[in-house]
Parts: structure tokens; C-alpha cells; sequence
């Protein structure tokens, strides 16, 4: 009965929202989940599947998964053959997505699934990407709470992206947006940030977190620097990355210039006083600065052939699955890339 009220409100039978999910070790709290999830869905009243994507559990996990997909036609699985990391699960879900929208979400119950109509209303105002701000968090102060703070307030100053919560997963996009974002590291922190840059209307609203019910985080304090490594590649990304040589030929420049003063100095040091060891020391900075300028140069000659190369080939998923449950076939993406893969 359920399945045919779906099927009458789209011909196709093709869902109209998915919901991405990434569950790593989180036996407990998969039903859970999956029940506050079907109450929310079940008042929107339009079609919907939710994505699972296993990420190398080392517990029930993918047990209680495959359970919940016999049970479920909606609910759709994809196990990775190990753990990928956070954001290779949820560009797997994202690529395999078939909705017009997509929701991701953690899979530990802190973000609250009553939150995705107040998600899907502001996109219906107009906006194209829409991602929540934990702003009571109930989570640990001193390795959870300031660390992402500091982190949060210094992407922000770095990119000039206003945010307070870039670190919330509750968010919805629609799909053309979602199937365009260059995910892998660990950019599923920067995704408003990364969609912002292709262009897409973005907003930020106050969603409800809950303390962990069972379970163990993920995260700690450590990877805050990772998060800091990610953020210099998407300051080169959202500046620079069409056209690297901008940046290696200005720093390449500035060498350059540099060296090329402190020779005309070291020159003129010589001719008041040839034994000086400043104008050895001066000669050095010239040859140093004069050779670094070629070197940033050459390197944003060879940043230039590879971003062409990026633009004009195949990109490579980051991640491999390795059983998949209720996919009747390719999402539209994996059918676009199979095609070129076949003219090419």
C-alpha cells in the first residue's frame, strides 16, 4: 500500500528526496534513526529513499542495516570495503542519490530528523543550499565545543564565508549542487563553502542537537589540524584553481624581485666595501630569492597542465564499495559517467 501511494505521486516511481546518511560503527542507534526519520518523511508526504552508506563498520552495523532493507523498500545500503572516511561515505550516498533534493545527516542521532521540514521550507524560498547551526551543542566543551569554534572563526576569516556551524552535517541541497561538489580529504566540512563557490544560494538556520545516546565519537581534538591542512586547499580551490599560475607566478614574482634588489644592493656593498660580509650575505639572498622565483614559476607552469588535465578528464571516486542492497540500477551520475567512460 505504502509503496503504490509513492509510485501514484511520481509515474516514474523515482524518489523525490533522499536522505544520505554515513553510519560507522553505530549498531545502536541505526533503528532509532530509522524510525524518527520515517515519522518526519511520512509528513511530507512525497516519495523519498534513505541511503546508508556503511563506512567500514567493525560492529552490527551492516547487520541491522540489511535488516532494516528487507524491511523498508526505501532504505538503500552501500557498504564500502573499509573505512573511507566521512566525506567518501557521503559523496558515495550523494553519486548514488536519485532525489531532486538531498538531505545528509550524521548517523549518531545528535542531529535531530524533526529538523529537515524547517531544511526544506527555506529551500523553497529560493535557496539552493541549506545547512544547520548547532547553536546549543551538547557536546563535550574542551575537545568538542572549542575546538570548532577557533576552527569555524578561522575558516571564516580565511574565506570570508559567514557561518557559524560549518561542522554540522544536517544540511539540504538540491541535487544538481550536490553532484557538482569535489569531495574527498575531508571536505564535507567546507560544503557550503565549495557549493558557494560554484554559485549557489546559501543560508544558514538553527537546528537542535542532542547529546549521544550510545556509542563513541569519531572525533577529537586531533583533527582539527586536518581540518586546517583542508582549509589552505580550499582557499586555493575557491581562488586559484582554474588558473594556478596566478598564485605561483605572483609569489614567483615577488621572489624574483626580491632577489634581483638585494643583488643590485649586494652590488653596490661590494664597491664601498668589497670585503663586506654583508654583501655576501646580500649576493646569497639574491641567488636564493632569484631562484625561487623560477622554481614558483616552473611549479605554476605544471599546476597549470594539471588543473587542464582535471578539468578535461575522468574523475577518480574516492572510495569502493562493496555490496549494495535495494539499487535497482545506476543513479543518474553513475549513468552519465559510464557513458563517458564508454565514448572515451
Amino acid at each position: 500500500m505504502e509503496l503504490s501511494l509513492y509510485r501514484e505521486q511520481d509515474g516514474s516511481g523515482a524518489p523525490s528526496l533522499s536522505v544520505v546518511v554515513p553510519i560507522c560503527n553505530e549498531q545502536d542507534n541505526i533503528e532509532p534513526l530509522h524510525d524518527a526519520l520515517s515519522r518526519v518523511l511520512a509528513s511530507l508526504k512525497q516519495s523519498c529513499e534513505l541511503i546508508f552508506v556503511d563506512d567500514g563498520s567493525q560492529d552490527a552495523s551492516f547487520d541491522r542495516l540489511c535488516d532494516l532493507a528487507h524491511r523498508d523498500y526505501r532504505v538503500k545500503v552501500l557498504r564500502l570495503r573499509r573505512n573511507f572516511g566521512q566525506t567518501a561515505a557521503m559523496r558515495a550516498g550523494i553519486e548514488h542519490a536519485c532525489g531532486d533534493t538531498i538531505i545528509t545527516m550524521d548517523g549518531d542521532l545528535q542531529n535531530d530528523p524533526a529538523d529537515i521540514p524547517l531544511l526544506l521550507a527555506k529551500l523553497d524560498e529560493g535557496y539552493d543550499l541549506v545547512y544547520g547551526w548547532r547553536k546549543h551543542r551538547q557536546d563535550a566543551w574542551l575537545s568538542r565545543k572549542l575546538p570548532s569554534q577557533a576552527a569555524n572563526w578561522l575558516i571564516t576569516k580565511v574565506t570570508g564565508f559567514p557561518a557559524h556551524d560549518l561542522g554540522c552535517s544536517l544540511k539540504a541541497l538540491r541535487a544538481e549542487i550536490a553532484q557538482e561538489l569535489p569531495l574527498y580529504g575531508e571536505m564535507h566540512r567546507f560544503i557550503p563553502i565549495l557549493a558557494h563557490a560554484l554559485g549557489a544560494r546559501c543560508v544558514e538556520v538553527v537546528t537542535r542537537h542532542h547529546a549521544r545516546r550510545s556509542g563513541t565519537t569519531k572525533y577529537g581534538i586531533g583533527r582539527t589540524v586536518r581540518v586546517l591542512l583542508d582549509l589552505l586547499t580550499v582557499k586555493f580551490m575557491i581562488r586559484d584553481f582554474a588558473s594556478p599560475m596566478k598564485l605561483f607566478g605572483r609569489l614567483g614574482l615577488w621572489c624574483g624581485l626580491a632577489g634581483l634588489l638585494a643583488a643590485g644592493a649586494a652590488v653596490l656593498l661590494w664597491f664601498w666595501q668589497p670585503s663586506g660580509l654583508l654583501s655576501v650575505a646580500l649576493a646569497g639572498c639574491a641567488g636564493l630569492g632569484i631562484t625561487s622565483g623560477l622554481q614558483l614559476g616552473t611549479l605554476g607552469l605544471l599546476a597549470e597542465f594539471c588543473a587542464r588535465t582535471w578539468f578535461e578528464g575522468h574523475s577518480q571516486a574516492p572510495y569502493r564499495i562493496r555490496q549494495r542492497l535495494n539499487f535497482e540500477g545506476l543513479s543518474l551520475r553513475d549513468a552519465d559517467r559510464a557513458a563517458k567512460s564508454r565514448a572515451a
